[in-house]
C-alpha cells in the first residue's frame, strides 16, 4: 500500500469560517493515514454561481495519503458531515465546510461518485490561486496546462479573491 499526493480545496462561508477550514484539515491529517505536506495562504473569495451568500474563506492543502481516491472522498464527506454539513443544501450555496479533491496523483478519474481532476477547478480562481501558492507548475493531466497558465487565462470579472489572515 503506497502513498499518494492529493490537493484538497477547503472552504467555508457559514459561522467561524477560518476555524471550520482549520478543523476540517486537522481532522483529515490526524490518524496517521494522511499527512499535511504544504498549504496555501487563506483567501476570502467571492461566491461563484450562486451569488446571494456570504464570501467564502478558502485554502488548498497538499497532502500525502494512504487512502485511495474513493476512500479519501469518503473521508472528506465524513469530515463535512461531522462539521454540520447536510446533503440537502442548495447547489453552490452556503456551506459550513466544503472539501474537494482537486488532484489525486496525476490520475484522471471519471466515475458517478468522483471526477478527478475536479471538473470546474480550471474555472475557479479560489482553487487556482491557492494551488499556485503551493506549486504553479503543476500540470492539469487533462488540459495539459500548468496552474499559473490557467490562472492567468481566467477573466477579470467576478471571482474576487483577497488574502485573508487566519491563524494556523
Amino acid at each position: 500500500m503506497g502513498s499518494h499526493v492529493a490537493y484538497i480545496s477547503t472552504g467555508s462561508n457559514i459561522g467561524e469560517k477560518c476555524r471550520n477550514c482549520r478543523q476540517g484539515i486537522d481532522a483529515l491529517t490526524k490518524g496517521g493515514i494522511s499527512f499535511l505536506r504544504d498549504r496555501s495562504l487563506f483567501y476570502a473569495t467571492e461566491p461563484v454561481d450562486y451569488k446571494d451568500q456570504d464570501w467564502f474563506i478558502n485554502i488548498v492543502v497538499k497532502i500525502e495519503t494512504f487512502f485511495d481516491a474513493f476512500e479519501l472522498l469518503e473521508q472528506l464527506k465524513k469530515i463535512e458531515s461531522k462539521a454540520g454539513r447536510i446533503g440537502s443544501e442548495k447547489r453552490f450555496g452556503p456551506r459550513i465546510l466544503d472539501m474537494d479533491i482537486i488532484f489525486y496523483d496525476d490520475l484522471v478519474i471519471k466515475s458517478p461518485k468522483l471526477v478527478v481532476p475536479h471538473p470546474r477547478m480550471h474555472k475557479r480562481r479560489f482553487v487556482l490561486k491557492p494551488i499556485c501558492d503551493i506549486d504553479p507548475t503543476i500540470v492539469h493531466p487533462v488540459l495539459q496546462k500548468n496552474m499559473k497558465y490557467l490562472l492567468d487565462k481566467l477573466g477579470v470579472e467576478g471571482q474576487r479573491i483577497v488574502q485573508y489572515r487566519c491563524d494556523y
